[in-house]
C-alpha cells in the first residue's frame, strides 16, 4: 500500500478558500490488456471555483519548460484521459490526439454508485468502500468523507467524499492519491489542454472521433504516402528509424502500425472501444 503520507494537511486545506485544489494521482494502466506490465503515469485533478480538470502530470511539466526557456515542444498524453467539466456537473468536454489533430467532443457521463458499509484505514484517513458500472468495466472506489470534494480521477465522480483509490475488477486501471497542493490562483491549461501546444482543440462528436480514428488505421502513414506519390519513389522517407525508398515498403510499415493499434487497443472506456480489422 502506497503511504500517503505527502497528502499532508489535507483536512485544513479542504477547507481554504483556495482557487485551485490539486490532487495527484499515481496511474498504472495496461495498454495492452493480455500484458503483465504496467505503464506509469501521474494524473493531476485540479479542482477550482468553476471547473474541474483531469490530465497528465508530464503535459504541465513540458507547458511549465516550454514557458521557462522559450521553447515550443509538445507532448502527446497517451491515457486518454484528457477532461474537463463544470464544477458539479457529469457533462465532461473530452480531448484526443489523433494523428496530427487535436480534438475535442463532449458526453454525458452519469455514474451511479453502491456505497457499502466496508471501511479501513489508510494512515489517519477513515475510506469507505463503493462500486459502479462505467465504461464497460466495473470499479470500486475508496473515498474520504472527511474530504468534501465528490471528485476522482478521469470521470469517475459523485461520492459524499474524494476518492483516495480506485480500480477496476480487472486491474487494468489502478489509481491512488499520492499528493495534494493548494494553488492562490487558478492554473492555466489554456496552451496544454484546451489547445495541444498550439494546435487549438478542434470541436467533434463521438461519430467523427470514430471515423477519424478509422481513418487514421486504415493509413496511419497517409502523408507519406502522398510525399512518395509525388516523388515517383524517388523521395527517402524515415519512419520509426527505418528508411522508406517505395510503397511496397511503405505498406509493410502500415500493416505494422496496424498491429501495434491492434495490440495496444484498451482503452479506460472499453465500451467505446474501437474494433479494427485484420486487412
Amino acid at each position: 500500500m502506497k503511504s500517503f503520507f505527502t497528502l499532508t494537511a489535507l483536512l485544513v486545506i479542504a477547507l481554504v478558500q483556495s482557487q485551485t485544489h490539486r490532487f495527484i494521482y499515481d496511474l498504472q494502466y495496461k495498454m495492452d490488456s493480455t500484458e503483465a506490465g504496467y505503464e506509469k503515469v501521474n494524473m493531476i485533478l485540479d479542482i477550482t471555483p468553476k471547473e474541474v480538470k483531469f490530465y497528465g502530470k508530464d503535459l504541465a511539466i513540458r507547458d511549465s519548460l516550454n514557458k521557462k526557456f522559450g521553447t515550443n515542444f509538445s507532448y502527446t498524453d497517451m491515457t486518454g484521459q484528457v477532461v474537463k467539466r463544470k464544477i458539479n456537473s457529469f457533462d465532461n468536454e473530452n480531448f484526443i490526439n489523433i494523428k496530427n489533430g487535436y480534438y475535442t467532443f463532449k458526453t454525458i457521463d452519469k455514474i451511479n454508485w453502491t456505497i457499502a458499509d466496508e471501511i479501513k484505514k489508510v494512515e489517519n484517513y477513515t475510506l469507505q468502500k463503493a462500486t459502479t458500472k462505467f465504461g464497460g468495466r466495473s470499479w470500486t472506489a475508496w473515498f474520504c468523507k472527511d474530504i468534501p470534494f465528490n471528485e476522482g480521477p478521469f470521470k469517475l465522480r459523485g461520492l459524499p467524499g474524494l476518492i483516495f483509490e480506485l480500480s477496476d475488477a480487472k486491474k487494468n486501471f489502478l489509481y491512488t492519491l499520492v499528493k495534494s497542493r493548494e494553488l492562490p490562483e487558478v492554473s492555466p491549461t489554456s496552451d496544454f489542454l484546451e489547445s495541444s501546444f498550439g494546435n487549438k482543440a478542434i470541436p467533434i462528436n463521438e461519430k467523427q472521433k470514430h471515423k477519424l480514428l478509422m481513418e487514421f488505421y486504415n493509413d496511419p502513414f497517409a502523408f507519406e504516402r502522398n510525399n512518395i506519390s509525388k516523388s515517383n519513389n524517388d523521395l527517402r522517407i524515415n519512419i520509426n528509424g527505418k528508411e522508406i525508398h517505395n510503397v511496397d515498403e511503405l505498406n509493410t510499415q502500415t500493416k505494422s502500425m496496424q498491429e501495434v493499434i491492434r495490440k495496444y487497443n484498451n482503452p479506460i472506456e472499453i465500451n467505446k472501444a474501437m474494433h479494427y480489422p485484420v486487412y
